[in-house]
């Protein structure tokens, strides 16, 4: 297996680099707080400049680079692969050292049921602890697909070795038609992680708000999950808002319902932008836009509250717009992912 040390500048922290493992996993590894959130090439959190050596990247074309961020010399660490020693600058940050190191394991499938139309919840078990925070997210490297998948956690970390994923089947989508018509019960896949940075606080003294669209239902379910067994909740409330495009695609209430304090300290809010459901089902509840729903229930209260949020890029943008301009909610109590 080849080995290639990595110098950062100005704080000449070091690290190698195994195989074909990218610059960014490597660093997290070491224990490194390399900045990042995505782990695909789409957020451009983890650009370095590269100062001395050669890379391979695996993405040339990476939507996280601009054309000027590539005339500068910059790079995705996420995305390239060290060729020979390097000496890189970038701004590590505490907040990016991970608590669990990341590893590479193998998992076997374990047993698949459907959440809603489009969604399934996929369990795997590996050897050893499942080690991971309410919150995150691993890597999938699927037979048959060219590139890892990042799908996040719905569980809590355990000793038992599960890791449970809620999935939604993407039309046409390459990952996502290998996990639903070809995975077999038995298969083993490698998974690796954990990674992400917007994990439960569990030091913070805030209620909570969780607000999930799509398949970003499964890191928030984990963080609420996360805060009923902490014991958070024995002393703040928790609001999680889902939104869906039509009736159909509401899911949630039923994890919540098994945490302890459901309807009196963790609140429900589901919304449908579509309330005519195509397959016939009645809506009588909230309709418009996650983030309105957000704004109507908790208002000018809003800057009190610690925020988690994961789904697709313009309901995390829009939200966070809101957030910060709208209603001054610090940076620091907002916590998500970028995704695309």
């Amino acid at each position: 297996m080849t080995q290639t040390r990595i110098t950062i500048d100005p704080e000449q922290s070091k690290f190698d680099q195994l195989g074909k493992d990218t610059v960014l996993r490597a660093a997290l590894r070491a224990g490194i707080g390399f900045p990042y959130e995505c782990n695909s090439g789409g957020c451009g959190s983890c650009k370095f400049e590269l100062l001395e050596g050669e890379v391979e990247d695996l993405w040339p074309q990476s939507p996280g680079l601009t054309e000027r961020d590539r005339r500068k010399g910059k790079h995705l660490a996420c995305q390239c692969v060290a060729a020979t020693d390097l000496r890189i600058k970038v701004r590590t940050t505490s907040e990016c050292v991970p608590c669990f190191k990341p590893r590479r394991m193998r998992a076997r499938f374990a047993g698949v049921h459907a959440i809603t139309h489009d969604i399934s919840e996929f369990r795997f078990v590996s050897e050893g602890g499942a080690d991971f925070l309410a919150g995150q997210y691993a890597m999938f490297a699927i037979p048959g697909v060219d590139t890892p998948r990042a799908y996040s956690m719905s569980n809590l970390g355990n000793e038992q070795g599960e890791w449970h994923f809620q999935i939604r089947h993407v039309a046409n989508g390459v990952a996502t038609a290998q996990l639903f018509g070809r995975l077999q019960v038995g298969e083993e896949i490698e998974i690796d992680g954990p990674y992400g940075i917007a994990y439960l606080r569990t030091e913070v003294a805030r209620d909570i708000v969780c607000v999930a669209g799509g398949s970003g239902l499964a890191p928030m379910v984990s963080i609420a999950r996360g805060a009923a067994q902490s014991g958070m909740l024995k002393t703040r409330q928790l609001h999680f808002f889902y939104g869906g495009r039509t009736p159909r695609d509401i899911c949630g209430e039923t994890f919540l319902r098994e945490l302890t304090g459901f309807g009196d300290r963790i609140h429900f809010h589901p919304v449908v932008s579509l309330p005519g459901d195509e397959a016939g089902k009645s809506w009588s509840g909230e309709t418009g836009f996650v983030h309105e729903l957000v704004k109507r229930v908790l208002g000018d209260s809003l800057p009190s509250y610690e925020f988690y949020f994961a789904g697709p890029p313009p309901m995390t943008q829009t939200l966070q717009e809101m957030l910060m301009v709208g209603y001054r909610v610090p940076f620091e109590q907002i916590h998500f992912d970028r995704f695309y």
